[in-house]
């Protein structure tokens, strides 16, 4: 690729999809970027990233190492799957035969810091091999070779300058530390990634982004076999009703409520297949719109998420169940004994079930698979089975669940799809609460489901709390699931108290 190919190029991808989603399209040409983390977060692998992704199509590369011997350099690169092999290695990293011919731990005499050696090696290289891409791996090696910081901001422009002058596009790394701060070299840089790591996740953040604007983060960032990985941030103020979907205004929180629409403008609604539920609701669940099936465990939460996918499956949409609390063979097993045919629905495309353990995927990571279930696979009903096992089971929450949950709502509601969320609150009997955890916030609809005791056995019941977008019967109906599905009975006229925690039955 020559040079004016490449100048032609406004971004140079990072190699790491999720972080090009961050950025726009990637790095700047031309440009210079720091990656600053404490050890073990993945800013090498990073590095590695990026140079590959230059070699993958044709553009040269040069890797200034100044931490580990070339060799271990290669080896780790070749551990991630990643190709250094057609990028330039200028190895400046201390070795054993350095230290025992100086019979010192100094790397670098006197003489070598006032005319430092290592610049004019990094120049001889540059004017070589003429790269499109380097990596100085880390940077903060240099902090050592100088007397003081005005000198070694000095030399890292001046290095900076040779680079990009040179038509290259650069990263350089930083050991920051609570010690040796970096904040000078992040004043010298166009651009900024921020990466943390703990115990329990890593994290992405890009505080600086001269002459663009990066996604707000921070980003989960996990690292496997495969290198590094970025999901970014869900941000539903990115995502805007399609042309089939139309507004009904904002909500108190200033976003537009989209409902799907058929073809005749009305909005529409997702009938159940269950009349006397329908007539409950009024002819259903308005699209677009989000949904808590709120009630103890066992009530019948999920089944009545998955009679709902069933109806959407006669009409040859597509759902998705997101399970937190039990496992795809339960509820494949349990939907079977009640005539929801869960197992034909997944084969002919129209469900997806997705089972995810604890810890197995950050929340970033989950809003992209409901992204790409949406966007990609054309998701009309999206359910979260177990709103308490979505707290427990996700990590990297920046804000509290509840906040995510909600965001998760907002982006469904503006892209027109329905959201069903099965929420479990402690009591099975008792006092009554329509949700846990500060929730119901969350929802347009509330559809409670309660256990009740009437002549010393154990009986379900069915209402509406709430309907944000249309009317609703406010009355209380007996639910019963059976082997042919779900039985829904006419209102309970004589049933008092189901909110106050202690049903009485009446004369009714």
């Amino acid at each position: 690729m020559d040079k004016t190919e490449r100048g032609r190029q406004e971004r140079a991808s990072t190699g790491i999809d999720g972080l090009d989603a961050v950025t726009g399209g990637g790095m700047q040409r031309g440009r210079a970027a720091l990656v600053r983390g404490p050890p073990g977060a993945g800013k090498s692998i990073l590095g590695f990233h990026f140079l590959d992704a230059g070699a993958a199509v044709g553009e040269t590369g040069l890797y200034v190492n100044l931490g580990e011997p070339a060799d271990y350099v290669q080896e780790v690169a070749g551990e991630f799957g990643l190709d250094l092999e057609s990028v330039s290695v200028l190895d400046l990293s201390p070795s054993s035969d350095q230290f025992h011919e100086a019979e010192t731990y100094e790397l670098f005499s006197s003489a070598e810091v006032e005319n430092p050696s290592f610049v004019e090696a990094i120049r001889e290289e540059v004017e070589s091999v003429e790269p499109d891409r380097v990596v100085v791996d880390p940077i903060t090696e240099f902090r050592y070779l100088t007397p003081d910081d005005h000198q070694f901001r000095a030399q890292i422009l001046g290095l900076l300058d040779l680079l990009t002058n040179a038509g290259a596009t650069v990263l350089i790394t930083s050991q920051a530390s609570d010690s040796i701060s970096d904040d000078d070299l992040q004043f010298l840089v166009d651009v900024v990634f921020d990466l943390e790591a703990t115990d329990t996740h890593r994290k992405l953040r890009v505080p600086k982004f001269r002459g663009g604007a990066a996604r707000r983060g921070p980003h989960s960032l996990t690292i496997d076999d495969r290198g590094i990985a970025v999901w970014p941030r869900l941000d539903p103020t990115r995502h805007v009703e399609t042309d089939d979907v139309r507004t009904t205004g904002p909500d108190e929180n200033g976003d537009a409520q989209a409902t799907e629409s058929d073809e005749n403008g009305d909005a529409r609604t997702l009938a159940s297949g269950v009349p006397e539920l329908d007539e409950l609701l009024s002819g259903g669940l308005d699209a677009g719109t989000v949904t808590f099936f709120s009630g103890p465990t066992g009530v019948g939460k999920t089944t009545l998420g998955l009679q709902f996918a069933k109806e959407a499956a006669g009409r040859g949409e597509r759902s998705v169940l997101f399970s937190f609390e039990e496992s795809r063979r339960t509820i494949l097993d349990r939907s079977a004994a009640i005539n929801i045919p869960v197992a034909e629905m997944i084969d002919r495309g129209t469900l997806q079930l997705v089972e995810i353990g604890p810890g197995e995927l950050t929340v970033d990571e989950f809003t992209h698979k409901i992204q790409t279930e949406v966007e990609q696979h054309d998701a009309q009903i999206v359910m979260i089975d177990g709103s308490r096992g979505f707290a427990r089971s996700l990590t990297g929450f920046v804000d509290s669940p509840s906040h995510h949950l909600a965001e998760i709502g907002r982006y469904l509601r503006n892209a027109g799809v329905s959201a069903l969320v099965s929420n479990e609150v402690s009591q099975i009997t008792g006092e009554f609460r329509a949700t846990e955890e500060g929730t119901s916030y969350v929802a347009d609809n509330i559809v409670i489901l309660r256990h009740v005791e009437h002549d010393g056995q154990l009986r379900k019941v069915i209402g509406v709390l709430k309907m944000r977008t249309s009317s609703y019967e406010t009355r209380i109906r007996e639910l019963e699931i059976t082997e042919h599905g779900l039985k829904v009975g006419e209102p309970l006229t004589g049933l008092r108290g189901i909110l106050t925690g202690t049903p009485d039955w009446g004369d009714g």
